[in-house]
């Protein structure tokens, strides 16, 4: 695996019990690339990032993660997790816990931090992601956005190789998904790593490097924005984006 491979996927499937939910993915992340994955519902994009970072296992092909081999098994769990950053579609903060402690705590417990370098790192990352006056505010009194920019400031506390973004805006309402959209373009221009599965175009055709179009467990097409947006190739791409930019 080449320096600057993050992720690799080759020949990955995977079943649901007999309905197989990933067919012969091959798929690279290279260092500071932002990808876009896209596609109707049911077509495996949440899938295959979730097996990024172990909460799927896959039964068939090699997915290498930073250096580590993920084999079918779901070994080295922990491992890989030090180092893939998960923004999910529904926060998942822990409620009893202020903003400022669901920061600190993972850092603590994976990687045996302090809790005063863990609290200098929170604090650095809440003021990255615009919400440092919120630090000693539980999560149920933030508004939806706040919480999925807590949920941003989390996984950067961990200072992860990639950050996988699961439909990260598709819970919000209406006026906040820009300021959630706006912290994760500001990541991108500073170079993260970034795979995100989203149907937020406009944010795909400004900071994506590549687009890649899933369907039924396969990834049908993959290209620059331009490309994708201006020259579709397949008939299901150009339908997908037809019905989409219609909203």
């Amino acid at each position: 695996m080449s320096m600057d491979l993050i992720i690799e996927a080759k020949d990955v499937a995977k079943w649901y019990g007999a309905f197989q939910v990933l067919k012969d993915i091959n798929l690279t992340v290279r260092k500071g690339e932002r990808i876009v994955v896209c596609g109707p519902s049911g077509s495996g994009k949440s899938t295959l990032i979730r097996c990024f970072n172990r909460l799927e296992a896959h039964q068939e092909g090699k997915i290498t993660v930073n250096g580590i081999t993920l084999h079918d098994k779901m070994r080295n769990v922990a491992e890989v997790r030090k180092n893939v950053g998960m923004v999910f579609q529904h926060f998942n903060l822990f409620p009893h816990m202020t903003v400022l402690m669901n920061c600190m705590v993972g850092p603590m417990w994976i990687k045996d931090v302090s809790a005063a370098e863990a609290k200098k790192t929170a604090l650095q990352f809440l003021e990255r992601v615009r919400i440092p006056e919120q630090a000693n505010k539980y999560p149920a009194q933030l508004s939806g956005g706040q919480q999925q920019r807590v949920a941003i400031a989390r996984s950067l506390c961990m200072e992860p190789a990639v950050m996988l973004f699961d439909e990260p805006t598709s819970a919000l309402d209406p006026e906040m998904v820009s300021e959630v959209l706006d912290t994760m373009t500001s990541l991108a221009r500073d170079g993260m790593t970034m795979v995100c599965v989203t149907h937020e175009m406009g944010f795909a055709r400004a900071v994506a490097d590549r687009v890649i179009f899933m369907n039924s467990g396969q990834i049908v097409e993959e290209g620059s924005p331009e490309a994708f947006f201006t020259n579709p190739q397949h008939e299901r791409t150009k339908l997908f984006l037809s019905q989409i930019l219609k909203h």
